[in-house]
C-alpha cells in the first residue's frame, strides 16, 4: 500500500481543519454529548419505580395508623370529659340540689381529680350566675349572653356542646385558653322548674399536647378542623395562619373522609383525615411525600453520588478538551476588552480552531473600520461645528451693525459733532476687539472692554438716559470666553429693558469665577416680564406666553434672536451644561446669567482650534 506523501498529508489536514469536524461547535457538541448520554443512562439503569410506589404505600398505611391512633386518643379524651360533665350533672343538678356548702365540697373535689378542668359555672337563661368554682367574681363587661357556648346550649336544648377554643374572659384575673362544654339543664328549684346553662371550661392545653406529640416526618404535622363551619379548632403553626403566611385546604378535608394526595404551594402533600365521634371535629394529618418516602430518599443520595462521579469525570474530561479550545477565545477577549477601554490599534493573530480564525479576522477587520471611520467622523462634526459656529456668528454681527450705524446717523442728522466722534471712535476701537485677529476666543477683559464701549455708544445714542457699571475679578479678566457674548445681552436690556422705562435706568455687568465655573452676569432695573415668558426666551415660543395687551417689553419683536443664537455658540462649544439663563418680573428688571468653563486666557490659543 503506497503511503501518503507529506503534501498530500498536508493538503488533508487542511481540508480536515477547514471541515465542520473541527469546528468548535462539533467538538464540544459530540464529547459532551457522549459523556451525559452515560450519565443518564446510568441514572435510567438504577432508577426502580417500583421502589418508590412501594414506599408511596408504606407512607400512606404509616400516616393513616398515627392519625387513627390520635383520632381514638382523642374520642377517648372526649368521653372522658363528657362523663364528667354527666357526673356534675346527676349528682348536682339532680333535683335542684345545686346550692350550699355540701354541693362546693363536691364540685372542689371534682375539680380535683382531673388538672385540665379550668372552672365550672352554673348561669341562668338570662345570664346570672348562680354558681362557679373556683369562686371567682364575674367581669362587669362580661357579655355571657351573648358567648357562643351559652348561644349553642339555648339553641339545641339536652345536648352537649363543644365550643372552638377560645380565651376565658368571664372572671377577673387570668386569660386561660379554654375549650367550652354547655348545655341547658331544666331543674327544680323550690317546687319550679327552673332552666340553667351549665358550663364547664376544660384547658386546651391537654388537646394541644395531644396533637403535638404526633410525628409524621421531619416536617409533617397534623391540625384539627370544625365540621360544621370549618374552622380551624387546632394548627401547631396557628399564628402563621392568622397572619396569612401560611394556609391549608379545608374545603378538601370538609368533604373528604380518608387519605388523598394533594399539592398545595408546590408541594405533594399525604392529607389523612379522621373524624371524632361526638364532638364535630375532624383531624387532618398532613405528611410531605418527599419526606415520608425515605426508600426513594436513599435510592437518590445514591443516585446523586452516581452522577457527582460521572460529572467528576466529565469536568476532568472536559477541561483537557476546552483547554486548547478557550486559550484562543481568552485571547479574543482580552483585545476586545482593549478595544472597550479605546484601544483601537490592536491585531489579533489568525490561528486556533476554525471559528476562532474566522472570528479574529472578522474581529480585525471590524477594528481597521471603526478606525477609519472615527477618523471620518471627527473630520465631519469638527467642519459641521466650524460652518454653525460661522453662521451664528454672521447673524450676530450684522444684527450690531445695523443698529450701531442707525444711531450715528441719527446723531449726525442733530449736528451733535462731539458725541458723533466719540460714538465712532468707541465704534473704531469696538470693531478691533471684535476682529480679533480671526480669533473664536478671546479675553474676558477684552469682552468686557467690549461690552464697555458698546455701552458708550448706547449711552449717547439714548441721551444717557441710563447709567452703567463694570465690575470684574483679576481671576475672571484672566479667562478666556466666546467673543461677542455680552454685546446682545447689553442690546437686549437697553432696547427691550429700558427703552420703555419711565425712571433712569442702570446696567451692571459683573465677571467671577466660582467652582471653576465663569460667571458673566448682566443685570438691569427695565421693565422687566413675567417668569413663564422669560423661559420660553430660548425656546422660540414667546408669542405663546405672552398676553396681546401687554405693553412693549422685552419679548418684542426681535429680541429672542441673537439671545438665542449666544446661547446656541455657547453649547456648541462647551456642551450642553453650559448657556444662559433668565432671572426677571414685571417691573423688577432682568438677570441674564452666563456661564462657561473657567479658561486661563494665558494659555496659547490655537487660532485654528474649531468646536
Amino acid at each position: 500500500m503506497k503511503r501518503p506523501t507529506l503534501k498530500e498529508a498536508a493538503r488533508f489536514k487542511e481540508r480536515v481543519r477547514h471541515s465542520r469536524v473541527s469546528s468548535i461547535q462539533s467538538i464540544v457538541t459530540w464529547s459532551f454529548s457522549v459523556m451525559i448520554v452515560i450519565a443518564i443512562g446510568t441514572v435510567a439503569f438504577l432508577l426502580h419505580d417500583k421502589f418508590s410506589a412501594s414506599a408511596e404505600r408504606s407512607a400512606f398505611t404509616s400516616s393513616s395508623q398515627i392519625v387513627d391512633q390520635v383520632s381514638y386518643n382523642l374520642e377517648d379524651y372526649v368521653r372522658g370529659l363528657s362523663s364528667f360533665y354527666r357526673a356534675i350533672e346527676q349528682n348536682l343538678l339532680d333535683k335542684g340540689r345545686w346550692d350550699g356548702s355540701e354541693v362546693d365540697t363536691q364540685l372542689d373535689t371534682l375539680m380535683g381529680s382531673r388538672d385540665d378542668i379550668v372552672s365550672i359555672a352554673l348561669f341562668a337563661e338570662d345570664g346570672t350566675l348562680l354558681k362557679n368554682r373556683p369562686a371567682a367574681e364575674l367581669r362587669p363587661s362580661a357579655n355571657v349572653t351573648g358567648q357562643g357556648w351559652f348561644q349553642a346550649a339555648l339553641r339545641v336544648p339536652d345536648h352537649l356542646g363543644f365550643s372552638l377554643p377560645h380565651i376565658q374572659n368571664l372572671y377577673k384575673g387570668g386569660y386561660p385558653w379554654v375549650v367550652s362544654m354547655s348545655k341547658r339543664v331544666t331543674v327544680q328549684q323550690d317546687g319550679q322548674a327552673q332552666e340553667v346553662i351549665l358550663l364547664v371550661d376544660i384547658n386546651f392545653k391537654q388537646i394541644d399536647e395531644l396533637c403535638s406529640r404526633i410525628s409524621l416526618g421531619r416536617q409533617g404535622y397534623a391540625y384539627i378542623i370544625d365540621e360544621g363551619a370549618g374552622n380551624i379548632v387546632y394548627h401547631p403553626q396557628q399564628q402563621l395562619i392568622y397572619m396569612g403566611l401560611k394556609r391549608e385546604n379545608v374545603e378538601g378535608a370538609l368533604v373528604s373522609s380518608g387519605d388523598y394526595v394533594e399539592e398545595l404551594d408546590g408541594e405533594r402533600r399525604l392529607v389523612t383525615v379522621k373524624s371524632v365521634a361526638n364532638i364535630g371535629w375532624k383531624i387532618v394529618g398532613v405528611s410531605y411525600l418527599d419526606e415520608l418516602l425515605t426508600t426513594r430518599e436513599e435510592v437518590n443520595r445514591y443516585l446523586v453520588r452516581v452522577v457527582a462521579a460521572s460529572l467528576v469525570l466529565v469536568l476532568l474530561f472536559g477541561m483537557l478538551l476546552a483547554r486548547s479550545i478557550i486559550r484562543p477565545l481568552k485571547r479574543v477577549e482580552k483585545m476586545m476588552r482593549s478595544v472597550e477601554r479605546g484601544q483601537f490599534d490592536v491585531e489579533l493573530p489568525v490561528e486556533g480552531p476554525l471559528e476562532v480564525e474566522r472570528l479574529s479576522r472578522r474581529f480585525n477587520l471590524m477594528v481597521h473600520k471603526i478606525r477609519q471611520l472615527m477618523g471620518q467622523i471627527v473630520l465631519e462634526q469638527e467642519s459641521k461645528r466650524r460652518h454653525e459656529l460661522e453662521a451664528l456668528q454672521a447673524q450676530i454681527n450684522p444684527h450690531f451693525l445695523y443698529n450701531t450705524l442707525n444711531s450715528v446717523v441719527r446723531m449726525a442728522a442733530m449736528s451733535r459733532g462731539e458725541e458723533v466722534v466719540t460714538m465712532i471712535t468707541s465704534l473704531s476701537k469696538l470693531f478691533r476687539i471684535s476682529l480679533s485677529q480671526g480669533r473664536t476666543l478671546i479675553s474676558v477683559k477684552d469682552e468686557l472692554e467690549h461690552a464697555h464701549h458698546y455701552l458708550t455708544i448706547q449711552q449717547l445714542r439714548f441721551g444717557r438716559k441710563f447709567t452703567f457699571a463694570i465690575r470684574a475679578t483679576e481671576e475672571a479678566e484672566r479667562c478666556r470666553t466666546l467673543k461677542l457674548v455680552l454685546q446682545p445681552l447689553l442690546e437686549n436690556a437697553i432696547e427691550h429693558g429700558l427703552e420703555y422705562s419711565a425712571d433712569e435706568g442702570r446696567i451692571e455687568v459683573q465677571a467671577f469665577v466660582e467652582d471653576g465655573v465663569l460667571t458673566l452676569l448682566v443685570e438691569d432695573n427695565g421693565a422687566g416680564m413675567a417668569p413663564e415668558a422669560a423661559a420660553l426666551l430660548l425656546s422660540g415660543e414667546r408669542g405663546s406666553a405672552e398676553a396681546p395687551e401687554r405693553r412693549p417689553s422685552r419679548t418684542g419683536k426681535g429680541s429672542g434672536v441673537a439671545l438665542r443664537n449666544i446661547h446656541d455658540r455657547i453649547r456648541l462649544y462647551y456642551g450642553a451644561a453650559y448657556g444662559l439663563e433668565f432671572r426677571s418680573e414685571l417691573e423688577e428688571g432682568m438677570t441674564v446669567t452666563v456661564r462657561i468653563p473657567a479658561e486661563a486666557a494665558e494659555e496659547e490659543i490655537d487660532d485654528e482650534k474649531q468646536p
